[in-house]
């Protein structure tokens, strides 16, 4: 089963719905997979009926056990989080699950506990299977769930015979994007003409070739800057990576997202058809 990774450098570029896009283009029996855990929105366009929810665990928090305990402090003067005050957790987002009050505690008042850091499920669209999920608040472990998503998504595509793994991944370079992009067969940078984001793209860029991935560009709203989109073009040349696609601005992408749908649902000009047909026609080549 082969895996596209659709990523992008800064958020806003049209990723979503580029991905949304090729659920619903490209042939063949696919896994779908959201691992942007942090603002997870695939599920808003492919109209998902949910069918498994599974709680996710990450870290630990403590539990102080009351009776035992004899208010003797120690808890206290060692969080340096301020999460425990006179003996009482009394800010549970503070707690970073050190455990340095489990390992000092004199009377073994507290134990470690597994810590709730949100769910993930398994639903059903008109596309194929989608795995996606909810980070809790205040959790900084989303790399962790990014990770759960994709593991779970590749069984249940290989279960179920699925040719293709499409992850609509999160934006940026941090641990989340790595999770989601390392190993893919394909990573396809969805990008647009502007300043920052092809800062971003350049990151990007260099975060993908430190993992030895092959990598594609796509530049989104290719029409809302000719100078920008120049420069996109020109950089991707003098890096040889191919630009595969280019799609202009059109407001039918928010309209899509406002019906809970995919582009190809809404009406398309002439020209914002030929491109995603084009787009379409490279992307396939390269699978």
């Amino acid at each position: 089963m082969k895996e596209i990774a659709v990523v992008s450098g800064k958020g806003g570029t049209g990723k979503t719905s580029i991905a949304a896009f090729l659920a619903h283009a490209l042939p063949g029996k696919k896994v779908l997979a959201d691992c942007d855990v942090d603002a997870a929105n695939f599920e808003l366009v492919l109209q998902p009926a949910r069918q498994k929810t599974t709680p996710f665990t990450s870290g630990f928090e403590p539990s102080i056990d009351l009776k035992t305990c004899t208010a003797c402090g120690r808890c206290t003067q060692l969080c340096r989080f301020d999460a425990i005050v006179n003996g009482v957790i009394a800010d549970p987002l503070r707690c970073e699950g050190c455990g340095v009050c489990f390992h000092n505690c004199p009377e073994h008042a507290i134990s470690l506990l597994p810590k709730a850091a949100g769910e993930w499920f398994q639903s059903a669209t008109p596309y194929g299977p989608l795995v996606h999920a909810d980070l809790g608040p205040a959790i900084e472990n989303s790399g962790k769930l990014v990770s759960r998503v994709r593991q779970e998504a590749k069984m249940l595509g290989q279960a179920q015979g699925a040719s293709l793994m499409i992850t609509d991944g999160p934006p940026g370079i941090g641990c989340p994007a790595i999770a989601a992009l390392t190993g893919a067969s394909l990573v396809l940078a969805v990008t647009e003409p502007s300043i920052s984001a092809l800062h971003d793209l350049q990151r990007l860029t260099q975060l993908v070739r430190h993992f030895s991935l092959s990598m594609v560009v796509c530049l989104n709203k290719c029409d809302l800057s000719a100078p920008q989109s120049d420069k996109v073009r020109a950089w991707c040349r003098e890096e040889g990576i191919d630009l595969i696609g280019e799609i202009p601005y059109r407001t039918a992408f928010r309209k899509a997202v406002r019906a809970g749908q995919t582009i190809l649902q809404q009406p398309l000009d002439e020209a914002l058809s030929k491109s995603l047909a084009h787009f379409k026609q490279q992307l396939a080549g390269r699978l």
